[in-house]
Parts: C-alpha cells; sequence; structure tokens
C-alpha cells in the first residue's frame, strides 16, 4: 500500500508542477491586463484634459490683437506640453507591451491610444491645418534612441483620426461668431468634408470605423447648419466684418436658445399625445 502511494505522489509531481506553471501564467495574465487597464483609463482621461484645455485655449486668446494662426500655434504648444505627459506614461507601459504582448493586450491598450491620437490630431490641426500622419503619430510613441513603445497600428491610427472630427466640429460652432470664425468654420466644414469622403472607402477593411463615419455624418451635418444659418443671416446686413461679427454673434445666441426652446417644445407635444394617447 505505502508503495502504491508512494508511485503515485512521484507521477503526480510533474502534472502538479505543470498546473502551478499554468496558475502562475494566468495571474501574470490577469494582473497585467489590469494595469493596462488602469493606464489606459488614466490616458483617457488625460487625453480628454488635453482636448478640453485646447478648446479653452482657442476660445479664450490671451491677446486680443493677435492674429488666428499665431493665437492656434500658440495653443497647440501647450496642448503638446500636456500631451508629453501620456508619452511618458506609454514610455513606462514598454516593459509591460515588449514583444508579442501587445498583440495579446491590445483590446486593453486600444481605447486609450485611440483617445490619445484624437487629442494629439487635434493639436496638429491647430498647428498645420492638416491631418497628422501615421509616423507622426507613431514618432510621438519612440524612445529619443528611435525604440517604439509598441508597434502603432493602422486601424487604431484611423479610428482616432475619426473621432477629431467631432472636435472640429465643436471647434468650428463655438467659434464661428468670434472674430474670422465664419471663414475659419467653412474651412472646418470642407475639411470634415474631405476626412468623411476620404475614410468611407477603408469602412470595409477597419472594424468600427462605419459607426465612427455615422458620427462624422451627424458632426458634418452641424457644422452645415451653423454655417448656413450664418449665411443667412449675414446676408441680410451690408455691413463691415466688425459690426456683423457682433450681431452674428448676437444671431448664434438667439439661434440657439429657440432651438432649445423648439425642442422642448417638441418634446411637450408628444408627451402630451402620449399622455392623450394613453387615456383614450
Amino acid at each position: 500500500m505505502a508503495t502504491t502511494t508512494t508511485s503515485l505522489s512521484s507521477s503526480s509531481s510533474p502534472v502538479l508542477q505543470s498546473f502551478d506553471t499554468f496558475r502562475a501564467d494566468l495571474d501574470d495574465y490577469n494582473d497585467r491586463r489590469e494595469r493596462l487597464i488602469k493606464a489606459s483609463r488614466d490616458i483617457t482621461n488625460l487625453s480628454k484634459k488635453a482636448i478640453f484645455l485646447l478648446h479653452r485655449l482657442v476660445q479664450n486668446p490671451a491677446d486680443a490683437n493677435e492674429d488666428q494662426p499665431t493665437h492656434y500655434k500658440k495653443a497647440a504648444q501647450q496642448g503638446y506640453e500636456k500631451l508629453r505627459e501620456i508619452q511618458d506614461l506609454y514610455a513606462k507601459l514598454q516593459p509591460e507591451l515588449e514583444g508579442d504582448k501587445y498583440w495579446r493586450y491590445q483590446r486593453q491598450v486600444s481605447p486609450g491610444l485611440q483617445e490619445y491620437i484624437e487629442a494629439l490630431s487635434f493639436a496638429h490641426y491647430l498647428d498645420h491645418g492638416t491631418l497628422i500622419t501615421f509616423d507622426e503619430v507613431q514618432k510621438t510613441l519612440m524612445t529619443a534612441d528611435g525604440v517604439k513603445f509598441f508597434p502603432l497600428t493602422v486601424s487604431d491610427y484611423l479610428l482616432g483620426l475619426s473621432d477629431l472630427t467631432g472636435e472640429l466640429m465643436r471647434f468650428a460652432i463655438s467659434g464661428i461668431a468670434n472674430k474670422g470664425g465664419r471663414q475659419k468654420a467653412s474651412e472646418v466644414c470642407a475639411f470634415v468634408r474631405r476626412c468623411k469622403a476620404d475614410f468611407e472607402g477603408l469602412t470595409p477593411y477597419i472594424r468600427d470605423l462605419r459607426k465612427k463615419q455615422s458620427v462624422t455624418t451627424q458632426s458634418l451635418e452641424k457644422i452645415e447648419d451653423a454655417a448656413y444659418a450664418i449665411f443667412v443671416r449675414s446676408s441680410e446686413y451690408d455691413l463691415p466684418p466688425e459690426i456683423l461679427d457682433d450681431i452674428v454673434a448676437q444671431s448664434v445666441s438667439n439661434y440657439s436658445s429657440h432651438t432649445y426652446e423648439t425642442r422642448g417644445h417638441r418634446r411637450d407635444l408628444h408627451a402630451g399625445s402620449d399622455d392623450e394617447n394613453g387615456a383614450i
């Protein structure tokens, strides 16, 4: 009997060792996954703060006499400084994503990465008026020696750029009443329209891009509606641009409040009709 027990223990020892190895691998996977999820959330939060900073700087110039391109470039430079915090976080994550580990944990990294690309591309647009290229994004995710923190994928790059159109919509509409805002809104509208057209051909190949294209379409429609309303309102006056800007600002304010009240009134009407139908 003792001989049988000893033989079973010795034969089961390699099996137990194998399961110990499996347990260690699973624990390492879960721990690393949780760390990357937390880091991705931190990166998303910092990216949103960078975007809010850019919007705030653009709409509130420190020098009212400063020309628009110079003001945008200064805002972009402050945005780049904020984004360096994210780049430092990615540098710390490099050991976690060495080798093929990045592909294993890509789903945990992608959300924060796309948000970072959105913020970076917004700052780049303010600085240069163009889309940031794939290589330029990858360069921000490298060491000083040119070693990549991890390989940037085309899908993350395009999905991040697609999110940019929403920020451009806010940028165009919020600044349309400012000096030169009407012209800038027209430029942004044309830019977003080109982005939508270029991305459309890639929707069959990039997962989730079709969903983001629908959001881009909504953003484009909002810019077009605002630009059209201001154009019609402006055509009623033959005044100097400075005075016209003040009238447009007042028109935008009235248009926004009227739209809000109309939507609220429509909701009340729908609610009333529902009540009546329920009563019947």
